[in-house]
């Protein structure tokens, strides 16, 4: 029986490689010339690619989320009629008409255009009974979209594009009505293979239930490459926000006055420490961490947050952390502030204390500054500045008002954080210290 192998075709960008997103067909699949046969995620979008070849397909040689090398072969096309061969029979290879085959309507250059055929058009059911197109289901994972909750407007009930991104951008507008919990598991590790066999899971046992490493590929890994040409270590990326800081000013000025809290400082650095907390649920990877292993590039995400504290103390700028600051209530967190300043001002912060960190808070405003672009600790993704709180005038109700007046600010790792993971983080940090009265959700 003849068989012809499909080798990942260079599709007109230069790329090196492309990840496996969507198979459209399987082993013993009639397949005619221009049949949509597979989805692709290169450095810069999703493609198409029909087959060059009329038959039967023979082995899909590549799994979903796997990772090929330009020139790799993905699939084997047998004669039309065929059955699909039995696992482990190796296919014919045809010479040059495989290797040097061109991809019907793409030409030997140039921009990719998608010709699927009308079969290919029809959407796919998901388990749920949500009818979509395998592109729409991705755009839904990559908005953070529940199908299930999208009001399908296609001529054939399906879900479209638009209903996607008109869910998401009702759903950002109530941004602040449902957080996350804390999940059970703390952390999980996915190693990213550079070329794992077709057969071999993207996901392996988790080496450490403390912590979650997301693989760096396709996208992700082509803005990693460039943001990282474009600095000698972390591609830092930094943004600010002007906040009314009143309701805040209100809510540690009854702290101060009330029994519960006569023993301990309170100060507007401890709602800022439980705004970063809160805002890291609804913006894990401001929590992670970019690691380069001997397998490849991780992102490791952390569930827990160990809070550090930028300190100016006598031996010079100290990083300690609060362990598991998440699981503290209001007062623990004071207790924890206010243990940690004064260790690092009698000099006695251990390397302990300083190791461990996911993510920081440089309180300028103590030194009555308004905003700054800090430096990113080592080891974490993002670090977030409290400027100094000022009465300042203030538009309140097209009145202006004297109002307590701070700056939050950061910086973060753009490898990891893209600009509207960053720009949430940092608005729900002001929704918070505008209005405390979040953190009771």
């Amino acid at each position: 029986m003849s068989t012809q192998t499909f080798l990942l075709p260079d599709v007109g960008e230069g790329l090196t490689e492309a990840e496996i997103v969507t198979w459209r067909v399987a082993p013993g699949d009639e397949v005619k010339v221009n049949d949509v046969l597979v989805e692709i995620e290169t450095a810069k979008s999703l493609v198409e690619l029909p087959s060059p070849f009329a038959g039967t397909v023979s082995e899909l040689l590549a799994g979903e989320g796997e990772t090929v090398n330009v020139g790799a072969p993905i699939i084997t096309i047998g004669e039309a009629g065929a059955d699909a061969p039995p696992p482990n029979t190796a296919p014919t290879e045809v010479g040059e008409a495989t290797g040097g085959a061109v991809l019907v309507g793409y030409g030997t250059g140039g921009a990719v255009t998608s010709r699927r055929r009308k079969t290919a058009e029809r959407p796919v059911a998901a388990s749920i009974g949500v009818v979509a197109k395998p592109p729409i289901r991705k755009l839904a994972r990559d908005l953070g979209v529940n199908l299930s909750d999208v009001a399908a407007s296609g001529d054939a009930g399906e879900v479209t594009r638009e209903d996607v991104v008109r869910h998401a951008s009702q759903a950002s507008v109530f941004r602040n009505i449902e957080t996350p919990e804390w999940g059970a598991v703390r952390e999980e590790t996915i190693p990213v293979p550079e070329a794992a066999p077709a057969e071999t899971s993207p996901k392996a046992a988790s080496a450490d239930s403390r912590e979650e490493s997301i693989p760096v590929r396709g996208v992700r890994k082509a803005t990693a490459t460039a943001m990282t040409s474009s600095a000698y270590t972390a591609p830092h990326v930094s943004v600010w926000v002007d906040v009314d800081a009143s309701r805040t000013m209100e809510l540690v000025k009854r702290l101060k006055t009330s029994p519960d809290f006569a023993d301990v400082k309170v100060s507007p650095l401890l709602i800022m420490a439980r705004a970063v907390i809160w805002a890291v649920r609804r913006t894990p990877m401001v929590n992670a961490a970019w690691v380069d292993t001997d397998e490849g590039a991780q992102i490791r995400v952390r569930h827990y947050v160990n809070l550090g504290i930028a300190a100016a103390t006598p031996r010079g700028l100290l990083v300690p952390n609060i362990k598991d600051a998440q699981d503290l209530n209001m007062r623990e967190l004071a207790r924890a502030l206010e243990k940690l300043t004064m260790t690092a001002r009698e000099g006695k912060t251990t390397p302990e204390d300083q190791r461990g960190g996911t993510v920081t808070i440089t309180n300028i405003g103590v030194f009555g500054v308004d905003a700054g672009t800090p430096i990113i600790n080592p080891g974490e993704v993002g670090i977030v500045a409290l400027g100094a709180i000022r009465q300042k005038p203030w538009v309140v109700d097209g009145e202006v008002r004297p109002r307590w007046v701070t700056t939050v600010s950061g910086s973060f790792d753009h490898r990891v954080v893209d600009g509207d993971g960053v720009s949430r983080f940092i608005a729900d940090i002001a929704s918070v210290l505008e209005e405390p009265a979040l953190l009771l959700d």
